[in-house]
């Protein structure tokens, strides 16, 4: 969509066109680094430029006396009321109130659409998140990048990207084989045999019981005293489904729904590794060789062995990368980048979201990905940190070894979905984030949940109480009745688009949360001024007209949030109880 800084910026290019075409400027200079942005502090104007600054020097002259060619010219647009040369080369910019203005009625008629982009039209871009082991519930472990890949999904479809969500089920490894044992002590149980306390190294949970009555009622006692080779198979095929079962309704739970759920079996069972393995084999990427012993290791307890090895220090990674082990079974990253060649051939651009604790597998990934393409594909890996849970200030102690552990259905249930949602996007995904019970439930401005949705609630009774005081909000309102100060409430919301861009660009939702906290803390500044100043206030029964328009901008400033919030998938509250 056409924005406030998209339009400026053109305005710039004309403005650069014009100065070459009387020679001022040398032709063909690339103008990609330049921007129209707010400057840091608005008290310098509108709109800022580095133009100057990005031409200077291939042009030949210094940032000032290009600036001084530039500005005039900006300054002669209609909707221009100066153009200032600040420091080294900057153009501050002023512009004619009545932009702001137009832009809140462009907020209004835009609606649900406003800062939609065409930023990704025509590239397909596919985002693997959560990709847990199908061996239990999620936790609230998995939530936090769950929430982080969903809302970046939903981020990158608001800017115009075509968009496949998806699930990698890692079912091939010997974690499952441990489930299915597992699920078998349970079915026997479900049967009345005596387990007794379920052995180290199988999976203790209870949530395994149902998957044993399940496969009680199935096979009866078929099983009960069978090899494990009779019923390994059928045990995983079952155990996996259940798990997977409970896996969607987890995130569900988070409004999390995946377009694909891809088997890690079925990729290995399709020959896709050897695919891979012909394909970087071709390129001269792969070679049988011996790794150096790992650090620490001594001579006389490393055993050199030859193995099939990914030149993957020809693409940045540290060390070449074996694609298979000495037995011939594919290594897990021989099975991965045969996976991630599979999603390369249906998308433009990848995105992974992983866990902090595999940041050591990143480079070699993103090798093979960049050999096995060509270099078409990008794969960019987000690493989420953990997220630490307190109750009251108090840590929640959790325990693998008894199964104890706070599933994300638990959290949901307790907060809400809504809440969950929010919380996990507060900070930088790398950066590690605490989640206290109590304190994400606090009517504070200290609450981020909280304090956002608050401004929208304040907003959605202002329309409550007008309609009460019988003013007529369908009458046209009359913005130049709009100050200073409320046409700030407007420059900020505008900046919205661009937020959502930047974001985008950079792979990072949380932008969008910090943006909304930033706009919630202006309206609640401005709606307590009215405290302090009755004639401050948005809704003033005795001057309806000044109350339409200020009810104008109050909507604009909801849709802003409703909007962000539907990028981050959180619905908007139209009442705090």
């Amino acid at each position: 969509m056409s924005t406030v800084y998209a339009r400026f910026a053109g305005h710039i290019d004309a403005v650069l066109d014009a100065l070459e075409a009387e020679g001022s400027l040398p032709p063909g200079l690339e103008r990609r680094a330049i921007t129209a942005e707010p400057p840091r502090d608005p008290a310098h104007g509108d709109l800022a430029t580095n133009a100057a600054m990005v031409l200077a020097k291939p042009a030949g002259t210094n940032p000032r006396a290009l600036a001084a060619l530039i500005a005039p010219k900006l300054e002669a647009l209609d909707f221009v009321q100066g153009a200032d040369i600040a420091g080294p080369g900057f153009i501050n910019v002023r512009l004619d109130p009545e932009v702001w203005r137009e832009e809140l009625e462009r907020i209004i008629a835009s609606g649900a659409d406003y800062g939609r982009g065409t930023l990704g039209t025509g590239v397909r871009v596919n985002v693997e998140y959560v990709s847990a082991n199908p061996t239990g519930p999620m936790h609230v472990g998995h939530c936090r990048g769950a929430v982080v890949g969903d809302a970046l999904a939903n981020l990158l479809e608001y800017a115009g990207f075509d968009v496949t969500r998806e699930y990698y089920v890692n079912d091939a490894g010997n974690q499952v084989d441990i489930l299915a044992r597992s699920a078998w002590l349970r079915y026997r149980e479900a049967l009345g045999h005596d387990v007794g306390e379920i052995p180290e190294g199988l999976y203790p949970g209870d949530y395994l019981k149902p998957v044993g009555a399940r496969l009680a009622a199935e096979f009866g006692d078929l099983y009960a005293d069978a090899p494990e080779a009779e019923w390994l198979a059928p045990f995983k095929r079952a155990a996996v489904d259940a798990m997977l079962e409970l896996i969607r309704n987890d995130l569900a739970q988070l409004g999390i729904h995946h377009d694909i759920f891809a088997s890690e079996a079925e990729v290995q069972a399709s020959g896709a590794p050897d695919r891979a393995l012909e394909t970087l084999r071709e390129k001269g990427l792969v070679y049988e060789g011996v790794l150096e012993a790992p650090k620490g290791e001594t001579p006389d307890d490393w055993e050199p062995v030859a193995l099939t090895l990914f030149r993957s220090t020809l693409f940045g990674d540290d060390q070449d990368r074996p694609m298979k082990k000495s037995d011939g079974s594919w290594t897990y990253f021989g099975a991965d980048a045969a996976y991630h060649l599979g999603k390369a051939e249906r998308a433009d651009s990848l995105i992974d979201i992983w866990g902090a604790d595999h940041a050591g597998t990143v480079k070699r990934i993103q090798a093979a990905v960049s050999a096995l393409t060509d270099g078409r594909v990008e794969l960019d890996v987000k690493l989420v940190q953990m997220v630490r849970l307190f109750r009251a200030g108090e840590p929640v102690k959790m325990s693998k070894r008894s199964g104890s552990f706070v599933t994300l259905a638990d959290v949901v249930q307790e907060v809400g979905k809504d809440v969950v949602r929010f919380m996990m996007l507060t900070r930088r995904a790398d950066a590690p984030l605490d989640f206290d019970f109590a304190k994400v439930l606090e009517a504070s401005k200290d609450n981020p949940v909280f304090y956002v949705q608050y401004a929208h609630a304040r907003i959605s009774s202002l329309h409550r109480r007008a309609k009460e005081e019988g003013i007529d909000l369908a009458a046209p309102a009359d913005l130049s009745l709009l100050d200073e100060d409320e046409l700030a409430l407007i420059k900020l919301a505008a900046q919205f688009p661009r937020i959502v861009a930047a974001a985008a660009e950079s792979h990072e939702p949380h932008r969008v949360a910090f943006y909304l906290a930033d706009l919630a803390a202006a309206l609640h500044a401005h709606w307590n001024r009215g405290n302090d100043d009755p004639e401050r206030r948005f809704l003033l029964v005795n001057a309806p007209e000044t109350t339409r328009a200020r009810l104008e901008l109050a909507s604009a400033i909801g849709q802003i949030i409703r909007n962000g919030l539907g990028i981050m998938g959180v619905a908007a509250a139209e009442e705090m109880h």
